[in-house]
């Protein structure tokens, strides 16, 4: 049996344009997964974009000024949208979440969302970086233009460790590779070793925190970060897909699930419940 895909986007999400609750719940069902949890962005970070920078018709009328700013998670439609497919859809556990970006930016906003909420799972990520002239924000992967990759990648690292350091209130870190998606393909590949001390000590903070870290298979996870993960003390894994379209739904479980059990994390008597060190 593959494991609970517990990161998985929906119309609810603003970026998700081909995301569909009913139809990720159908996909569950047909590859036999034990559960789902259905984490919706919640963004608040504005994004300033770059000059010339095209996005989505769709997105259009989140734009003035060249700065993009994310609409808030209907939260009502998004539970009454949950609960009907719970209904129609009784042998597959459906959780509620949430995707916090920045969430220790954004404190009081966050806190509220949390409260109206009352998620089952809380994932915490990065997603945002200052802009090259510190006026604003913008995506990670924007910053490739005009500033290093390594140096793209330390940041996002730095952020990361200052999120884990200044936010309490989540459950799982979301992919803390997340700039490695965006790697210039003119660079020399992405090497983690290059980037250890950072990982590790990120790592090492959120264990001890007793968070939980995230094997998002969008672009694989290296295995030496899950490998560092364990040797800092890190006790449990999830897996995500971190799929905005139902066809990518628990993608490349079956390899993520095999570099798991190489790093000494295998699963509990409860099919729904995270993945645990050896």
């Amino acid at each position: 049996m593959l494991p609970q895909d517990s990161h998985v986007h929906t119309q609810w999400s603003w970026d998700a344009l081909a995301g569909s609750m009913e139809r990720a719940c159908q996909r569950a069902v047909e590859l036999g997964l034990p559960s789902v949890a259905f984490t919706e962005h919640a963004d608040v970070t504005p994004w300033t974009l770059e000059q010339g920078e095209q996005v989505p018709e769709a997105w259009h009328p989140l734009l003035a000024d060249g700065v993009l700013t994310p609409p808030p998670l209907d939260v009502d439609g998004y539970r009454q949208c949950l609960e009907t497919c719970r209904e129609r859809y009784p042998d597959l556990r459906i959780l509620s979440g949430v995707e916090l970006s920045e969430p220790h930016w954004h404190a009081a906003r966050v806190q509220a969302l949390l409260e109206a909420g009352d998620f089952e799972r809380v994932l915490a990520s990065v997603h945002s970086a200052p802009t090259a002239d510190g006026s604003g924000f913008t995506e990670v992967s924007s910053r490739y233009g005009d500033q290093p990759p390594a140096e793209v990648v330390r940041a996002y690292l730095v952020e990361t460790v200052r999120l884990i350091e200044q936010f309490e209130a989540f459950e799982v870190l979301a992919h803390i590779d997340y700039p490695v998606r965006y790697w210039p393909a003119s660079e020399k590949p992405y090497d983690p070793y290059d980037f250890e001390e950072e990982y590790r000590h990120a790592l090492r903070l959120l264990a001890a925190a007793g968070k939980v870290l995230e094997v998002n298979t969008r672009v694989p996870l290296h295995p030496q970060v899950l490998a560092w993960w364990r040797a800092e003390g890190g006790q449990a894994i999830t897996f995500a897909s971190d799929a905005h379209d139902p066809a990518a739904l628990a993608r490349g479980f079956g390899d993520a699930v095999h570099m798991a059990e190489a790093a000494g994390f295998r699963p509990g008597r409860d099919p729904h419940s995270f993945w645990s060190r050896s």
